[in-house]
């Protein structure tokens, strides 16, 4: 039995080698626990591309309703499976699950073959055998450990079972709604192939959200329908710039990974502890600014452009990010959990690793974080990295007659649509410090 979970593609998938050379035929399993699965944009995109790859194996999907450790081992024995392969989960969610499953299934081995990530999570350790906790050394270390080659495999790499034969098929559960990127491996492998064709540049201009420079690829690497070795095996004979950047935002997510398979609790607490006496808002005033800012109506341009991307797209520019984490935090005075929360309600491509360690990253209490003292002036940002002002333009509709670069500071004609700044940036960047300072020592 192969059962699918972040790995929706048929092609660079060692589990499938594995399997083959476990047993003459296989079936092709996947679990819908709705205990688990949230109602959402990334959910549907998910169940899109969880659909793509049924076609890809040819309608040879099972798909099971329920409690992994329930319905996987009664399957197993209907079908008298003698092992179980996946690629291996390091979330923490996934860690516990698969822990079940495998006291579930008993003398059936629960085998992991790979996982989501070039080099798994764990796997680098420091000298002293200890985990890494600032970027630089680690990226050093995983260049130095490399990563495998691509694995060769396609739909036809196992015999897959019918589940006609068996009695097993039921229903794929449906996207609530359709996604905005198109879903599944070979849309995968299409945008992979646009943008390594067009590369050049990258560098200098991924910083830029009235550009389309960024990959777009972090959506597939969630659930699987790429590989990043394959990225970086299709990179291996570029030393440029560019292709040396994007090894690096490669290997961000991967050190995010590793950082929360060592301190799970970082998942929902700060990395540095300091931060749990940070004085944050409360309290109605606190509400009324968080859904200011979630409605993208702070009266700062740069911060509700990010945040109607987000509800639009269900995706925000990686730049842009930063300053609306950096708003909310430090601005607002609200805690970073409040953002990563919304974010991963809305953001297709939210992985819990990436998204609550980049929040953690912004807002001072992460590993390698920035310093809390940075605090990202909202309108400078804007004019540096959207010189124009085409971005805002193109997601606040009320500014859309405010020419050039006067859309960022609208220091003549504030259109009446549009809200007047809630917070006033210079004292609040201040009252982040004071508080920074109450617990610093």
């Amino acid at each position: 039995m192969v059962w699918f979970r972040r790995d929706l593609r048929v092609h660079d998938l060692p589990t499938l080698s594995a399997a083959a050379a476990d047993a003459e035929s296989a079936a092709a399993v996947f679990v819908f626990d709705s205990r688990v699965a949230r109602p959402g944009p990334r959910t549907d995109f998910f169940l899109a591309c969880l659909a793509e790859h049924d076609r890809a194996l040819e309608n040879r999907l099972i798909v099971l309703d329920g409690d992994p450790a329930v319905v996987l081992p009664e399957l197993v024995n209907r079908l008298g499976a003698g092992s179980v392969h996946v690629s291996a989960d390091y979330s923490p969610y996934g860690v516990r699950r698969d822990e079940r499953v495998e006291r579930a299934l008993g003398d059936t081995p629960l085998v992991r073959t790979g996982s989501p990530y070039a080099v798994a999570p764990g796997r680098i350790r420091k000298a002293d055998g200890g985990e890494y906790r600032v970027f630089g050394p680690y990226q050093r270390a995983w260049h130095d450990h490399g990563w495998r080659s691509p694995a060769s495999t396609d739909a036809s790499t196992v015999a897959w079972i019918d589940p006609a034969d068996v009695g097993e098929r039921n229903p794929l559960p449906p996207p609530a709604a359709d996604p905005k990127t198109a879903p599944g491996e070979d849309a995968a492998l299409r945008r992979w192939t646009q943008f390594r064709d067009a590369l050049d540049g990258y560098a200098g201009d991924r910083d830029r959200p009235d550009l389309d420079r960024t990959s777009r690829l972090s959506a597939y690497l969630k659930v699987g329908c790429l590989h990043p070795r394959t990225l970086l095996h299709d990179l291996r004979d570029r030393s440029d710039t560019d292709a040396s950047k994007f090894r690096s935002e490669l290997c961000w997510r991967e050190f995010y990974a590793d950082v929360l398979h060592h301190r799970p609790d970082t998942a929902y607490e700060n990395f540095d502890e300091r931060f749990a006496r940070l004085p944050y808002d409360s309290g109605p005033e606190a509400d009324a600014a968080f859904r200011a800012w979630r409605d993208g109506r702070t009266g700062y341009p740069i911060v509700d452009a990010g945040m109607r991307q987000l509800a639009a797209e269900g995706w925000m520019h990686n730049r842009v990010r930063m300053i609306v984490a950096s708003f909310l935090t430090k601005d607002l005075h609200v805690p970073w959990q409040w953002g990563a929360r919304h974010f991963m309600d809305l953001l297709i491509d939210g992985d819990l690793a990436s998204n609550q360690h980049g929040w953690q990253w912004v807002a001072g209490s992460g590993t390698d974080a920035a310093p809390y003292f940075r605090v990202f002036n909202p309108t400078v940002q804007g004019e540096r990295f959207d010189p124009d002002g085409d971005y805002i333009r193109r997601w606040v509709p009320e500014l859309r007659s405010v020419p050039g670069r006067e859309v960022h500071r609208l220091r003549h004609d504030r259109p009446n649509d549009y809200p007047a700044q809630i917070v006033d940036h210079a004292a609040e960047r201040l009252d982040a410090l004071d508080r920074w300072s109450q617990i610093k020592n």
